[in-house]
């Protein structure tokens, strides 16, 4: 995948479902999952990382009592994911986790632990108490961490119906 910052997530309601569904389904732990999908050059408005698949993960984070403010996907099911996605002519765009009890935004444990460049998804569990709870996408976050320590940037997200 380039370094370069892509512009867009873009993926279907039904994945967003899933998506949601899988992460929030941990609470009140953090719901972890890898984001299958392909990167689709976009000259005039910069690519586009369209989702193709939400592998749901475990929560893998020790111990285990941490797991409401941190996650951690095993390294086995990334590699799992990875040779799969590979079979099907797609790539692992990144990662995604919830935050039961704080924003959608990555926190500093997020990005130290990242290995960028990387599509961070992030879905927050204080919607209806105080963030905006309007739409599909209430209470979720795409960031693009280019890596090199540089602040990560929010992507736009496109949903197809």
């Amino acid at each position: 995948m380039s370094p370069l910052s892509p512009a867009f997530l873009r993926l279907n309601l039904d994945w967003l479902t899933i998506l949601v569904g899988v992460l929030t389904a941990a609470a009140p732990e953090e719901g972890c999952a890898l984001l299958l999908g392909q990167r689709l050059p976009a000259a005039l408005t910069g690519d586009l990382l369209e989702l193709g698949l939400v592998w749901p993960c475990l929560n893998r984070w020790e111990p285990q009592g941490e797991r409401r403010q941190r996650f951690l996907i095993d390294p086995r099911e990334q590699l799992l994911a990875q040779r799969w996605a590979r079979q099907q002519g797609l790539t692992v765009l990144g990662s995604a986790h919830s935050h039961p009890a704080s924003p959608a935004e990555p926190s500093a444990t997020d990005l130290a632990l990242a290995v960028a460049p990387t599509l961070l998804v992030i879905c927050s569990g204080l919607v209806g108490a105080g963030e905006d709870s309007a739409g599909p996408l209430a209470g979720l976050g795409a960031w693009w961490l280019p890596g090199d320590a540089a602040a990560p940037l929010a992507l736009e997200i496109q949903v197809e119906t």
